[in-house]
């Protein structure tokens, strides 16, 4: 039909276009046929309308039918889909939550077991953190107290030095000078080159622990201002505790020219290394070296060194002394072996003719068969005078 109805069309448009050239032969009659074939045209429209519309509706019910016959058979297909696959769930939803509650109950076991041996060990952990905090508490009471502060820094000084050196070696609280009554913590006994005496090398411990902590938030804080006049207090207390030890504890020639200020913590002796003019001061001025912990025993092993170099100087001079009583005695005894050598060849030289003679006596008495018995006493009264007799006595007359 709608093939039909495009035919029509064309058929018009041809007709149209016929007329077309037609009108331009006769312009009289163009009017009526204008009208006419309007007319025409309205009409054939209203006709191809109809028909199409009655065709469109024609096809609009077939498909709408159509369209309904496959929706009621997918729904039915995508129903039957449902089920089935509603059926295959149920069963892989019955299947993994099987295996997920075996599995799950598993892992959540282990891992509460983990979790409450985790939390065994937190609760260990904040017990020791706890334990920890109240000695740091009490760490920090004991530092905050300056006789307790003196007290700790003391004590480690004691243990280097206990570790180090014998009891012979050094003494504690040692009154240095006789018209004071000031006693330096310890003093390192260093031997003397005079025989039986020794100098005393004052060591004596300072902790300037409110300059430094005031030094360590400035740093904390990153206030530079702040920084800098922390470390001139710091600097001022170095000095300070520097010119107690050198006014107190030093007085050649009992002990020696320098002492020693023991700083307790490696982190507060390298501050005050750091700071080059303030070490310099310290030597030069206050005759003061500062050590910390690791430079202290490197210290008492250098003066061990010097412990050694003495006694190896004493022990050679004592060498050399007995080497020269050894020479001397050595020289005697040479004496009196060539005195021995002497006897030794008189007495070679006696024995030697004594062989003679004997040779000779029996080289006679080869010749003798026999003796009477009456004349055995004249071999007694037979003398003879030997070398060895004269020897004898030139060693009487010497």
């Amino acid at each position: 039909m709608i093939e039909v109805a495009i035919i029509v069309i064309l058929v018009l448009i041809l007709c149209v276009q016929l007329y077309l050239v037609f009108a331009k032969k006769d312009g009289s009659n163009n009017s009526e046929l204008r009208r006419d074939i309007s007319t025409e045209l309205k009409n054939t429209r209203e006709e191809i309308n109809n028909v199409l519309g009655a065709r469109i509706d024609n096809l609009t019910q077939v498909n709408e039918a159509k369209l309904e016959n496959i929706r009621k058979s997918v729904e039915d297909r995508l129903t039957h889909i449902e089920k089935e696959n509603s059926i295959k769930l149920e069963k892989m939803r019955e299947t993994v939550d099987e295996k997920l509650t075996s599995t799950l109950e598993k892992r959540l076991g282990e891992s509460f077991k983990q979790v409450s041996d985790q939390l065994q060990s937190v609760y260990k952990g904040l017990g020791e953190m706890q334990t920890l905090a109240n000695g740091v508490g009490d760490l920090k009471k004991v530092l905050t107290n300056v006789k307790a502060r003196g007290t700790w820094g003391e004590v480690q000084l004691s243990a280097l030095l206990e570790q180090f050196l014998t009891p012979e070696q050094y003494s504690a609280n040692v009154k240095i000078k006789k018209r004071s009554n000031d006693f330096v913590e310890f003093a390192i006994k260093i031997p003397s080159k005079v025989e039986g005496e020794i100098v005393l090398l004052p060591v004596d411990s300072k902790y300037p622990v409110e300059d430094y902590e005031r030094l360590l938030k400035a740093e904390d804080d990153g206030d530079v201002a702040q920084i800098e006049r922390a470390r001139k207090d710091l600097e001022k207390s170095i000095k300070v505790f520097a010119g107690q030890i050198r006014d107190k504890y030093i007085d050649p020639p009992y002990t020696t020219d320098f002492g020693i200020m023991f700083l307790p913590t490696e982190s507060l002796y390298c501050e005050v290394l750091r700071n080059t003019s303030l070490c310099q001061t310290l030597q030069q001025e206050y005759h003061i070296s500062v050590t910390g912990p690791t430079t202290f025993s490197a210290l008492i092993n250098s003066l061990q060194m010097g412990f050694r170099t003495l006694a190896v100087q004493k022990q050679t001079s004592e060498v050399w002394n007995i080497l020269g009583k050894v020479k001397t005695e050595f020289g005697k005894f040479g004496l009196l072996l060539d005195k021995t050598n002497r006897k030794l060849e008189e007495v070679s030289n006696t024995m030697k003719l004594a062989s003679a003679k004997t040779r000779n006596i029996q080289n006679k008495l080869n010749k003798v068969q026999a003796l009477p018995t009456k004349d055995d006493d004249i071999l007694d009264t037979i003398t003879y005078t030997t070398p060895l007799d004269s020897g004898d006595e030139g060693d009487q007359e010497e």
